[in-house]
């Protein structure tokens, strides 16, 4: 397996509000090839998601892969509701960061 910094392979990492109470990170990659590549490593996972944003893995709601827009999506509870005294994105735009670090494990073709 060949480690790909996520931001090789992917054309847009975001995140944005899923309602008030919930975060959504959106991965869409350039190709359906490596979206493919990157489905079948099962490296998505709510630990690993739990593990780089320091919450609880029952946090992590679900984790889709949804085929059609060559995406993954991983939508998590908010720490804080949007809005509420102590919010410092109350969008959801700016928690994607995190992700731009990962390098992911892919079977060489």
């Amino acid at each position: 397996m060949t480690r790909v910094p996520i931001t090789d392979i992917a054309a847009v990492v975001r995140s944005k509000n899923s309602g008030p109470y919930e975060l959504t990170l959106d991965i869409m990659f350039k190709k359906q090839e490596d979206y493919l590549r990157v489905k079948e490593t099962h490296f998505f996972t709510k630990e690993l998601i739990a593990g780089i944003y320091g919450i609880s893995h029952d946090k992590i709601v679900k984790i889709v892969h949804f085929d059609p827009a060559w995406a993954i999506k991983i939508t998590m509870i908010r720490p804080i509701v949007s809005g509420a005294v102590g919010d410092t994105d109350i969008y959801g735009a700016q928690q994607h960061a995190p992700l731009l670090k990962l390098e992911i494990p892919v079977n060489e073709r």
